[in-house]
């Protein structure tokens, strides 16, 4: 009879600590504030969201990007009534050899380096066209000089190898899953900060299409 006091009080102890377990409180075996689920019991899980790119980085690519588009407009006027083809696919796999290997030296990915510069030749192919189309509708805006093309290649082999440098040094910040929302927002700056028209505009875009994933 002496040990029901002991028992019954015991008893209360434990119910009173289930009841504050339930309602969330502290425990003798809760884990300390900020620790997870995960932490106490062995398992592994991320505690946080992916972290976002750096905004700087994939600005830069969309204002490299807007330079090479700008060299669309010199390669233009310079084939303009000369009967040269806007496709030149001999300079191109010049330009892709090229990349290529600068990314092996600069410990960038080369398939994925080529990958963004298909995109960028394609969107400075249609830059080309889009005033070509522009010139034939309205002589009047037709360049009255033509520029020196080898000169406008150096420059544009100038921003390739920037554009590679950008590339590498980006790598980690362009496998996030937020890439694209970032490189979107980054373009829209670049966009609005240079005042693009809508096709140049329409290239950027395309330009960017493959620089995240």
């Amino acid at each position: 009879m002496k040990r029901t006091p002991i028992i019954r009080r015991a008893a209360l102890v434990a119910c009173a600590g289930l009841l504050t377990v339930a309602a969330g409180g502290p425990s003798a075996g809760a884990a300390p504030h900020g620790t997870t689920f995960a932490a106490t019991h062995g398992t592994t899980f991320p505690a946080t969201a992916a972290v976002p790119p750096r905004p700087g980085q994939l600005r830069t690519l969309a204002a490299l990007s807007a330079d090479r588009l700008a060299t669309g407009d010199l390669v233009a006027a310079a084939k303009w009534g000369t009967g040269s083809p806007i496709d030149d696919p001999v300079r191109e796999q010049q330009v892709l050899d090229a990349v290529a290997q600068q990314a092996r030296e600069d410990g960038a990915d080369p398939a994925a380096t080529v990958r963004v510069f298909r995109d960028q030749i394609e969107a400075n192919k249609d830059v080309q066209r889009g005033l070509f189309r522009r010139w034939d509708r309205d002589p009047a805006e037709a360049p009255t000089h033509r520029p020196d093309l080898n000169e406008v290649r150096k420059k544009i082999n100038r921003i390739n190898d920037a554009l590679v440098r950008s590339l590498a040094a980006s790598g980690p910040a362009r496998a996030q899953p937020l890439c694209r929302g970032a490189a979107a927002a980054a373009a829209a700056q670049v966009r609005h900060e240079r005042r693009l028209d809508h096709l140049h505009a329409v290239a950027l875009t395309r330009s960017l299409r493959s620089v995240c994933g």
